[in-house]
This record gives structure tokens, C-alpha cells and sequence, in this order.
């Protein structure tokens, strides 16, 4: 490389390759300061400046000036010295300009192995900070070739990776064929940024109805959620903060042309788009359509709900395998138990027959009882005196005769035969296996 023309090829190689022009500037100091102490050694002080105005390149070693040299690679007489610099005195450090022309063939290779490599780095490190700020966004590609049932994908600036399980199942990849997905994560490697790419991930879908419809760019309409089985169905939460926008209606689009789009690309992946409410009774309601609801019964603490529907709108609620109610947990971020209306009714009275047999507890106490939350004798038992106080008319009189109450029917149930106990152990065990 003729140093003359190192201007006109370092900002070739920064438009082409989207590298700072600083970067390359100091690869190539390095790659000459390398090959000044491959020619003469490596003991020598050098020092390599690039002017960015005039593209020249200069070499200095740099020897201190002493009385009495012994070591010629770093040590320059005074009288040598004065002959370069008539003002310097003893301990300066003269800079003395080299020919680069004389640095020789080995030399000059080892500068341009040490440029290949730095120029390498930098490339690494600006693909990995093109795409780092990408996480989430979605991207195209062309499928360039398989690695076993990975996909590489050609990037332009570099290879994205969507392995096995990124992609939707029982899609068919062909080499060259145009591809879209969510860059998932960019990770640091050795060989360069490996981009892993994913079809999967819910970010995908949301990003393809961001890509499908304005009113979500220009933040009328907000997603708030979604939930996918890849593939087979997908829910989506939204909503709107002008009252005269239709959110759902804006997602799905003139004759659902919208929302084809989006199905088309997901290759026939069915998706339900749900109102959100802040209201979490009534977002499950709406994700939980088109099942009609009965009721909910919502416990904040352990995050979760009691969903009663009608005896015939039990298996929509609950879908193909449990498809739907699945979809809804995830996209509201609540757990739900679906039940029938007869299965609640039943447990409902099951619960009311074990309160009442239990002495100071009447059918309007049992209500009472219900209503907040205390539904079988074992709910009872957890309470504490100050617990059933809290319940309105409930006196601490009350409330200390219940528990009594309850204490004493334990320790009847207790007193049974070792048969009797070995039996309703077993019973006990079948009936968690019964769960699992």
C-alpha cells in the first residue's frame, strides 16, 4: 500500500464497510508501529501520526540524548543529538523520522496482516453495534442456506440464525426465498455477531400489526399484550385513546384485510383480537370470548380467577385442549380455573353442607362466610380469630366458639382405627395423583 493513497482507501473502506474513519486511522498506526519493530527490533520507542487533512502518514523513533550511548537502538550522543535538534539538552527525547520504504517485505507483510486484522475487528464491532439497539425490531432477509433444521439468513451487512425451534411449525423453507422475523438477541462471538432471528416470539406478531396498521404507529392504538401457540392461534390485547377509534376494528381492517395479512404471513396462524380493559375481570371476560361468562371470583393475592361460565359454553371457554383458556392466562397474566355453572353449583353446596355442620354456624352466617372468601371447612380452619372478627357481625365470642368448634371435630376424626388411617391415607395419595 503507497502511503499516498492510504486517504482515499481509508474513507473507501468507511463508506463501504460502515467503520469509523478513527478506527481504521489506528489500525494502521499499530500495523506500522509492528512493522517498524519487526525491521529494527522491538526495544525501539515509535510513535506513528496520521494527518486526516493531507493523508500523510509519518514514523518517528524517538532516542533519549545521553553523554556516553550504549544502547544505539534507544540512546542518541549529544553532539548527535545537537545535530538534529541545535536546542536539545541531556535527557531529551528526540524524535527522529523515518523512510518507510526501508522497513522491508517482512516488515510490510506484518503491517498488513496486522490492518486485515484490525479492519476485521472493527467491522465485527460495528455489525454488533448496528444491530445491538435492533433487539425486538423486525427485519428482512433471504434464506441462504440450512444448517441441519437451522436456517441461516442472509442479512445484507451479515448472517442472521433462526434455529428449529424459532420457526413456526410445519413451515417450509426453500433456499432463496424472502423471509421476515424479530431479531431476538445479538450476541458478542469471537467469528463476529451471531443475530439470532426468531418467527415465535410474540414481539413478531406485534410487530407485523405495527407494520399493518397506522394507527398503532401513531400511538392511537396501543397493544398492550399478546400470546401465541405458533402457528395454530394467537390472541392480541388492545386499545385505543381516542373514544372515536375502534380499536379492534382498526386492527382487523376494511373486510379484515389487515389482519389477513398478518394470518397470511403467520401462514394461517388464527388470531383473536381482544379488547384490554383495566378492569382485569372484565379483560379475562374479553379474552375469554366468545364464551359467555357467568361470574368471576378473583383472588389478588395468589394472582388468580375463578371463572364460571354456563354448562354449554364450558368447552368454548376452555377450547381444543385447552387452547383458549390457555391464551387468555397468558395474555391477561392471570391464572384461571374454568368451571361450569352445575360443577360450581355442586361445590358451592359441598362447601355450604361442610360450614354448616359446624356448630355456631348457621345458613345466613355460611353466606356470609362465602362471600368472603371462606368457601370449605379447610379455608376455615386457616382462619384466625382476627380473620372472622374482620366479617361483618361476626363477634370475637363468635368467632372463638367456631374455631373450638372446629378444633373438637378434628380431634373426632382423629381418634379412628390405625385402619381407618392407613385407608384414608391411601385415599389421600390417589387423590393428588389424581391432580397431577
Amino acid at each position: 500500500m503507497v502511503l499516498s493513497d492510504i486517504k482515499k482507501v481509508i474513507e473507501q473502506i468507511s463508506r463501504d464497510k460502515n467503520i469509523p474513519m478513527e478506527t481504521l486511522v489506528k489500525a494502521i498506526e499499530e500495523a506500522l508501529v509492528s512493522a517498524a519493530k519487526k525491521k529494527m527490533g522491538p526495544k525501539i520507542d515509535i510513535e506513528v501520526t496520521y494527518n486526516q487533512r493531507t493523508g500523510d502518514v509519518e514514523v518517528f523513533q524517538f532516542k533519549e540524548v545521553v553523554d556516553d550511548v550504549e544502547d544505539p537502538e534507544t540512546e542518541v550522543t549529544f553532539s548527535e543529538g545537537r545535530g538534529l535538534d541545535p536546542e536539545c539538552e541531556i535527557g531529551d527525547s528526540l524524535g527522529i523520522k523515518l523512510d518507510t520504504t526501508n522497513f522491508g517485505r517482512i516488515a510490510a507483510q506484518s503491517a498488513k496482516q496486522v490492518i486485515i486484522q484490525k479492519l476485521r475487528d472493527a467491522e465485527r464491532n460495528a455489525i454488533y453495534d448496528n444491530f445491538i439497539d435492533r433487539e425486538g425490531e423486525i427485519i428482512n432477509g433471504i434464506i441462504q442456506r440450512f444448517d441441519r433444521e437451522d436456517i441461516v439468513v442472509n442479512l445484507g451487512q451479515t448472517e442472521g440464525i433462526l434455529h428449529k425451534r424459532e420457526q413456526i411449525q410445519n413451515e417450509a423453507y426453500r433456499r432463496g426465498d424472502r423471509i421476515r422475523a424479530n431479531i431476538m438477541r445479538v450476541l458478542p462471538e469471537s467469528r463476529g455477531p451471531q443475530i439470532i432471528l426468531t418467527r415465535t416470539h410474540p414481539d413478531f406478531l406485534i410487530n407485523l400489526f405495527k407494520t399493518e396498521v397506522p394507527e398503532i404507529t401513531e400511538g392511537i392504538v396501543k397493544i398492550h399484550s399478546a400470546a401465541r401457540e405458533p402457528g395454530v392461534r394467537a390472541k392480541i390485547a388492545v386499545s385505543s385513546s381516542d373514544n372515536n377509534v375502534d380499536p379492534v376494528g382498526s386492527c382487523v381492517g376494511v373486510k379484515g384485510s389487515r389482519v389477513q395479512t398478518v394470518v397470511q404471513e403467520l401462514k394461517g396462524e388464527k388470531i383473536d383480537i381482544v379488547l384490554w380493559s383495566p378492569d382485569p375481570a372484565r379483560f379475562v371476560c374479553n379474552a375469554l370470548a366468545p364464551a359467555e361468562i357467568a361470574r368471576v371470583i378473583i383472588d389478588e393475592d395468589n394472582r388468580s380467577m375463578e371463572v364460571i361460565v354456563p354448562d354449554e359454553f364450558l368447552s368454548i371457554a376452555i377450547g381444543k385442549s385447552g387452547q383458549n383458556v390457555r391464551l387468555a392466562a397468558r395474555l391477561t397474566g392471570w391464572h384461571l380455573d374454568v368451571k361450569s355453572e352445575a360443577v360450581y353449583s355442586q361445590s358451592m353446596k359441598q362447601g355450604f353442607d361442610e360450614l354448616m355442620e359446624i356448630d355456631g354456624i348457621g345458613m345466613e352466617l355460611a353466606e356470609r362466610l362465602y362471600s368472603n372468601g371462606i368457601r370449605t371447612l379447610k379455608d376455615l380452619k386457616n382462619c384466625s380469630t382476627d380473620d372472622l372478627t374482620e366479617i361483618e357481625n361476626l363477634t370475637q365470642e363468635t368467632a372463638e366458639k367456631i374455631l373450638n368448634s372446629i378444633n373438637t371435630n378434628l380431634e373426632k376424626n382423629d381418634t379412628g382405627t390405625d385402619s381407618d388411617k392407613i385407608k384414608s391415607e391411601g385415599t389421600a395419595t390417589d387423590s393428588k395423583l389424581e391432580t397431577k
